[in-house]
C-alpha cells in the first residue's frame, strides 16, 4: 500500500479563517497530503467540534494507525473547543501523540494567548485570508480549467462574479452547474452565463430602463412583459432587480463627476455592456435616479401589504418615467 509520507509533518495544524470554503479546501489539501484514500477509511476521524469531547479527540490521535503511519482527527467549528480546552491542548502540545495528527478549524487564532504562543513549538498556523476581488477571476478560470476543462474568459469571469458575488464556493458551485449546461462545449460564454445563473431578470430589467430612459414606452412595457413570461419568479423578484440597477447607477453618476468612465466600470465591477450602462446613466439626473428607487421602495410597500400586484406597479412607473 502506497504510503504518505509529508516531511516534517506536525502534530497539530491550526487552520484560521472566516471563509469557511477556503477552510475546507485547505483542510481537503492537507489530509491528501497526509493520507491516501485508502488510509483516509481507517485513520480519519471528522467531527464538529462542538459534538465531541476533548477525552474522545485525544483518545482517537492516541489510538495506533491501522496500515499506516498516521492517524488525522480534523476539529471544524472548533472556536468554542479550543476555548474550552485550553489547559488540555496545551499540556498536549507539550507531549503530543507519536502517530496522531490533529487539525483544528477555527474562524480566529488569537495571537496573544499561551496556546497560540506554544503552537510553534510543536505545530503550525495556517492562516486563510479572504480572497481579495483580483484574485477571484483567476481562481474561477482555474477551477473551471482543472475540474471542468472548460476555458471562461475574462470577461465571462467577470460577469459571473459580478452577478453570482465574491463568495468562492457560491462561484465554483456555479461553474460545476455551467459545466453540465454546456456539455462538450470547451469554452464557457456570457451567454451560457446570462441564460444559467438564474439572472435573466437583471438583463431584462436593464433593457426595460434603457427602452424608459430613450422614452420608447411601448418597448419599455413589451420587454417588461417578456420578463414576467419568462420568468415565473419575476413577481417576486422584479423589485429587487430594478433596485439593484438603479443603486449601481445612482453609485456610478455620483462617481463619474470626478472619475473616468473606465475607472468607475472597474470599482463597481461592470464588465458586460459597459458603454450601454454609462450611457443610460449619462441620460438620468441624480434626483431622477433617486426618484426611482424611491418609487421603487413605495411599491415594494404596496406589493407586501396587497395594494399592488408587480407588474401593474412596476408598468404604471416605466409608463410615468418613460413619458418624462
Amino acid at each position: 500500500m502506497a504510503q504518505k509520507n509529508k516531511t516534517n509533518t506536525k502534530p497539530v495544524y491550526v487552520i484560521a479563517g472566516k471563509d469557511e470554503f477556503l477552510a475546507a479546501e485547505q483542510v481537503m489539501a492537507l489530509v491528501n497530503q497526509l493520507l491516501t484514500p485508502e488510509q483516509m477509511q481507517m485513520c480519519l476521524w471528522k467531527a464538529e467540534a462542538d459534538k465531541v469531547t476533548a477525552a474522545e479527540v485525544f483518545d482517537d490521535l492516541r489510538t495506533l494507525p491501522f496500515l499506516a503511519q498516521r492517524r488525522v482527527v480534523v476539529l471544524s467549528g472548533a472556536d468554542d473547543f479550543v476555548s474550552n480546552n485550553r489547559d488540555l491542548l496545551e499540556k498536549y502540545l507539550e507531549s503530543p501523540a507519536a502517530s496522531g495528527v490533529l487539525i483544528l478549524v477555527v474562524s480566529k487564532w488569537p495571537s496573544n494567548t499561551r496556546l497560540a504562543k506554544a503552537l510553534p513549538k510543536a505545530g503550525e498556523l495556517i492562516e486563510i485570508g479572504e480572497m481579495k476581488s483580483k484574485e477571484l477571476v483567476p481562481y474561477i478560470q482555474n477551477y473551471a480549467r482543472e475540474a471542468h476543462n472548460k476555458n471562461l474568459s475574462y470577461n465571462a469571469a467577470q460577469m459571473l462574479i459580478e452577478l453570482s458575488g465574491n463568495e468562492p464556493g457560491i462561484l465554483r458551485s456555479e461553474i460545476d452547474k455551467l459545466a453540465a449546461y454546456t456539455a462538450s462545449a470547451k469554452v464557457i460564454t456570457e451567454k451560457d452565463i446570462s441564460e444559467l445563473v438564474g439572472r435573466n431578470r437583471v438583463f431584462g430589467a436593464f433593457e426595460v430602463i434603457d427602452s424608459m430612459t430613450a422614452g420608447d414606452t411601448g418597448k419599455a412595457v413589451e420587454k417588461l412583459r417578456l420578463m414576467f413570461g419568462a420568468d415565473k419568479d419575476a413577481e417576486y423578484t422584479v423589485v429587487g432587480a430594478f433596485a439593484w440597477h438603479f443603486r449601481r447607477m445612482f453609485t456610478a453618476s455620483v462617481m463619474l463627476k470626478k472619475s473616468r468612465p473606465d475607472e468607475v466600470a472597474k470599482k463597481l465591477r461592470i464588465f458586460w455592456n459597459q458603454k450601454q450602462f454609462f450611457d443610460v446613466v449619462k441620460k438620468m439626473t441624480l434626483k431622477r435616479i433617486g426618484d426611482c428607487l424611491r418609487r421603487l421602495a413605495e411599491i415594494d410597500y404596496q406589493i407586501k401589504t396587497g395594494q399592488a400586484t408587480a407588474q401593474t406597479a412596476i408598468e404604471s412607473m416605466i409608463v410615468e418615467l418613460a413619458a418624462e
